[in-house]
């Protein structure tokens, strides 16, 4: 067993799960007993440290529970707000009046699109006293709901007013999205065009999300920013939009492979530790809610169980780590990412299609990722990096990989 304060710390940080820890604990090999006691050692001992892994825990679970439902377009006249709403909401009977004419749109509308609310706000910056109402109604409107889609006009630059609006809506502390609508029309220099109005309003280029609420063009990207800015609306946007359902899912799943994969960083070489299992379970009832799917937490143990995820991540660490080959806690940290990666996208095929994965094509794409992402994160140096350049390097592998709907 343990010895000295190698012991203590483990009594410590096993607390009511005690004898199912020590079980296991008694089970692992001995080389493996004495990486855990040095671990335990490297693991967070002050608020600051566990803050911030308890900070990317937190997001996962808004993605399971959250309940937020409400955006509200808001911007200045004419850029198209009542065009994106239209392409929103199911019912023709709730569409916004669209015209050329500004300012068309006098009272805020809301319609029922699932159990996203989308709110459609008169033209922000319509000048004398008809428009300071309309500018109060709309900013009073912003204020009420989870998240604002802010528009601007990609055929002129931001104005003075227009960039006071912006200043006033950022000031209400919002969830916020800002896309530059009509960029279609823009038929040279997009780029500039971008960069400019970006920079006039204080945000960095891939901030602003180009837009063509006409042809339907940038409207995948602009869901999938909401669903990063409020995670908690991402189960509204699901049940309101289901032809975007897929493309949600892989946001969670693409979110919770990172935080798996910086959390594992800790390190703990056995994956059945609490925190990995939590974002897992966030996981898997964050996909589920995506398909409006009612799951208890035993189901959803079963699910988990089935595919035999902690054995298969145990099985993936000691093969990725023979001969000598990277550090353990880069190992550990691309299959904590490949465990949770597989896991999720057989979430997606038991919700969307009622298809259960077999357990070769979860270890097949568990190894794929697991590799992908121990190879990507050699670049980072056998240093530990820290969690933020950690996550964000298996973001982007992960964003490179093929499709494993194609393998299923």
């Amino acid at each position: 067993m343990l010895k000295s304060g190698g012991e203590g710390m483990f009594k410590e940080f096993v607390g009511r799960l005690g004898d199912d820890i020590r079980r296991a604990w008694d089970e692992l090999p001995k080389g493996t007993r004495r990486e855990l006691a040095h671990a335990l050692g490297l693991m967070p001992r002050d608020l600051k440290g566990w803050r911030g892994l308890i900070d990317q825990a937190v997001e996962q679970v808004r993605l399971a529970t959250g309940d937020k439902q409400q955006v509200a377009i808001v911007g200045p006249t004419n850029v198209g707000k009542s065009t994106l709403y239209n392409m929103l909401i199911r019912s023709s009977s709730d569409r916004a009046r669209v015209s050329a004419v500004p300012g068309t749109t006098r009272i805020p509308q809301q319609a029922e699109a699932g159990l996203f609310v989308i709110i459609d706000t008169p033209g922000a910056d319509a000048v004398g006293a008809v428009g300071v109402e309309e500018k109060e109604r709309a900013l009073a409107a912003a204020s009420r709901v989870d998240l604002l889609m802010v528009l601007f006009d990609a055929t002129h630059g931001i104005r003075a007013p227009e960039k006071a609006l912006f200043d006033e809506l950022m000031a209400l502390g919002k969830p916020t999205v800002v896309a530059l609508n009509k960029i279609d029309l823009v038929t040279r220099e997009k780029a500039k065009v971008l960069g400019t109005t970006a920079a006039t309003l204080g945000l960095d280029s891939e901030q602003l999300i180009p837009l063509s609420a006409k042809k339907g063009q940038g409207i995948d990207r602009l869901l999938l920013a909401v669903a990063k800015s409020e995670p908690g609306i991402v189960a509204a946007l699901g049940a309101a939009l289901p032809e975007y359902r897929w493309k949600l899912a892989q946001t969670v799943i693409g979110r919770a492979a990172s935080t798996a994969a910086a959390i594992a960083v800790t390190p703990l070489p056995f994956l059945d530790f609490f925190p990995l299992v939590g974002i897992q379970t966030a996981m898997v009832l964050g996909v589920a809610r995506i398909y409006a799917y009612k799951i208890t937490l035993a189901r959803m143990r079963e699910l988990i169980s089935t595919f035999g995820i902690g054995l298969l991540g145990r099985t993936l660490f000691y093969e990725l780590s023979k001969f000598g080959g990277p550090p353990g806690w880069l190992v550990a940290s691309g299959v904590a990412a490949g465990t949770t990666f597989a896991l999720g996208y057989a979430s997606i095929a038991w919700f969307d299609r009622g298809e259960r994965l077999s357990r070769q094509a979860v270890r097949r794409i568990s190894r794929v990722v697991s590799q992908a992402v121990t190879e990507q994160l050699k670049n980072l140096g056998r240093r530990k990096p820290q969690r933020i350049t950690l996550r964000q390097r298996v973001k982007e592998t992960l964003d490179d990989l093929p499709d494993p709907e194609k393998d299923m």
